[in-house]
């Protein structure tokens, strides 16, 4: 639960938290529903607002309680209708979150870390190191900004906010349990009632935390390959050394086939110029995918200063796509949207606050990603 003050932030609280907090307050449960549908529904932060609830009780709630979202400091709209929130969470960083509209699916990029400390070459986002944890209401303060800013509330069929995607700044299973309770409240009925077909997690493959993550929710997931073997992705995704490809895609198979239905991984595989894109580099995928129940997203790198890669050509993205289509794979290739504000996959910066704090806290998450990942499993701010 997030504090400020002494008071609890119900904007980050689940449905059973709502309930224990109310039991607290010697109210009765129901008064959680009510609360909720204030806050998610109708973007209400004003206890004096929810006039449903006694003049006594929003006393009690104004001493005990408020809610917060994470500070606004900027909102930029792309020319193709993407748009970008830069948003600053308790640690003093900015953290930024992506509205991207195709046709009837408007789809958010939801960040939930304050940088990230896997340092994969090819990401801005790594490059900055690591600061903080969000917390739950910081994670799902970002769904709650993006809904409000279009008039959306959860009661009208064509929500602007259709799809949520744990794919913007961090790598979601290193803040498992504030993740896995922003999504329980993006897809609950009295938060933002999205399927869980379309609540997707994204992760570069901190295999152990799947199987948990299996264990608790049922989400759809994505799976930042990068790389069809383990030497390149060893070069890549640094997190690979720990978790290789072989141990990472068994895991993933026990996700996907505990979700049943039909659901597929998506395989999500950034394409860059004479380092991944080649022939040989299709051939390697086919075979280490085949038998494999996937959907594959390629996206061609979104350049950045420094990062010492570039963009493939139309025609190897197309050569690349075609031969793993012939092998009988569904591939798609992602448009880049919103470059022009920096918005397109893997620019994603912020701003991360307190260098001396930010390296130190580096240090340790990157021991708990390597070494010690289970206790990351207790821990809730």
């Amino acid at each position: 639960m997030s504090e400020s003050a002494g008071k609890i932030n119900l904007l980050g609280l689940t449905q059973a938290e709502m309930e224990t907090f109310f039991d607290s307050l010697g109210e009765k449960r129901f008064r959680a529903g009510q609360v909720m549908k204030w806050i998610h529904h109708f973007g209400v932060d004003d206890f004096d607002a929810m006039t449903n609830l006694g003049k006594a009780l929003r006393e009690k709630l104004r001493v005990a309680a408020e809610i917060r979202g994470p500070e606004i400091v900027s909102q930029d709209i792309s020319s193709d209708g993407t748009r970008k929130w830069v948003v600053r969470v308790n640690s003093g960083s900015c953290v930024e979150t992506v509205y991207i509209p195709q046709g009837g699916r408007g789809t958010l990029c939801v960040s939930s870390q304050a940088g990230c400390a896997l340092d994969c070459s090819f990401c801005s986002t790594g490059k900055q190191g690591f600061n903080s944890d969000l917390t739950a209401a910081e994670i799902i303060g970002q769904v709650w900004i993006a809904n409000k800013s279009f008039g959306s509330i959860p009661a009208k069929i064509d929500r602007a906010i259709t799809n949520v995607v744990m794919m913007g700044m961090g790598e979601p299973l290193l803040n498992f349990d504030n993740v896995v309770a922003a999504m329980r409240i993006m897809m609950d009925d009295l938060g933002y009632g999205i399927s869980k077909r379309k609540v997707t997690l994204s992760t570069s493959g901190v295999a152990p935390m799947i199987d948990k993550l299996g264990e608790v929710i049922d989400v759809s997931l994505a799976l930042s390959l990068h790389a069809p073997n383990n030497e390149l992705r060893n070069q890549l995704v640094p997190l690979n050394k720990k978790y290789p490809l072989e141990m990472l895609l068994d895991t993933c198979r026990r996700y996907v086939s505990r979700l049943g239905e039909k659901r597929v991984l998506t395989i999500e595989y950034t394409l860059l110029k004479d380092v991944n894109d080649q022939p040989e580099h299709a051939a390697q995928m086919i075979a280490l995918l085949r038998d494999f129940p996937c959907k594959i997203n390629l996206i061609p790198f979104n350049p950045f200063p420094y990062s010492g890669y570039e963009r493939p050509s139309n025609n190897a993205i197309r050569r690349f796509q075609d031969l793993l289509h012939q092998a009988g794979h569904n591939v798609t290739v992602r448009t880049t949207r919103g470059e022009d504000i920096d918005a397109a996959c893997g620019q994603l910066v912020g701003q991360v606050a307190d260098r001396t704090r930010r390296s130190e806290r580096y240090i340790a998450v990157r021991q708990l990603a390597d070494d010690a990942v289970e206790p990351l499993a207790t821990h809730r701010s």
